[in-house]
């Protein structure tokens, strides 16, 4: 496979690394090397790699990592690192909250509950970020990513970003799907919450986070919780019967480099 950095913009102001253990970018500590890693510097550079990648070559997105299984033969291809590249997070003169897909889900929480909202308390019981949980529609005690959602902003493999509304993808439990099929990655979503007593928020986000770390080895490689809850039930209780999971596996074909 030819060296990507041969194609594209030499403009470019982020970091590449080549030859990199993809247990070092998962939950899990698995996985075996990938080819290419490039960190976008923000989101305008970013938009720029897109424009200049070969679509012809494999591209993976990647969080934290907290719900990926990556092969022991590792990724033929790039790997794109948005958790501390795509970042931003602010107040906007609605009210929503603007964020980037690598913001996650406790800083989310904290900087909804210092801006006196309430609603997005959950967020900080999700150990991934915004790109992620907009793609799965990821939630946790009773609350999902896009019941907040007012738009979204997308971009292809040409680099082309598009902001979308909610009516334009199939919304569902642990489901998220582009209503006309397109090759698009989140970028950054405009959230709404509720105002609020942002003391009660912290306090909720404080009790939430001291569950997880109660509940889940999270001092040890682990998957955290990425069951689906079966239709009127919840996972924890079922035993001997088959569940679905949310785990992302990539790399089934990195052997053939296709």
């Amino acid at each position: 496979m030819s060296e990507p950095r041969q194609f594209i913009d030499s403009a470019l102001r982020g970091v590449w690394r080549h030859d990199v253990a993809m247990s070092r970018l998962t939950s899990w500590r698995a996985g075996g090397i990938a080819d290419h890693v490039y960190k976008p510097a923000d989101l305008d550079d970013l938009v720029r790699f897109m424009r200049s990648f070969p679509p012809e070559q494999p591209l993976y997105e990647v969080g934290l990592g907290s719900n990926l299984l990556v092969r022991d033969g590792g990724l033929r291809g790039t790997v794109l690192l948005l958790h501390g590249a795509l970042s931003e997070l602010s107040l906007q003169a609605d009210g929503s909250v603007y964020a980037e897909a690598g913001v996650p889900g406790a800083k989310l929480a904290r900087f909804a509950a210092l801006h006196d909202l309430r609603g997005a308390e959950f967020f900080a019981g999700i150990p991934g970020t915004l790109g992620g949980m907009l793609a799965m529609n990821a939630g946790c005690y009773g609350s999902e990513t896009w019941a907040s959602v007012l738009r979204v902003q997308t971009i292809d493999r040409h680099g082309e970003v598009r902001v979308r509304t909610a009516d334009e993808y199939e919304i569902a439990y642990r489901h998220v799907a582009l209503r006309e099929r397109n090759d698009e990655r989140f970028i950054a979503a405009w959230l709404k919450f509720q105002p609020g007593d942002g003391e009660v928020a912290r306090q909720e986000i404080k009790a939430l986070l001291s569950k997880r770390i109660a509940s889940q080895p999270l001092h040890m490689p682990n998957a955290g919780s990425v069951f689906r809850n079966p239709p009127g039930d919840h996972a924890a209780r079922r035993t001997g019967v088959r569940l679905q999971c949310e785990v992302r596996i990539i790399g089934e074909r990195a052997e053939s480099g296709k």
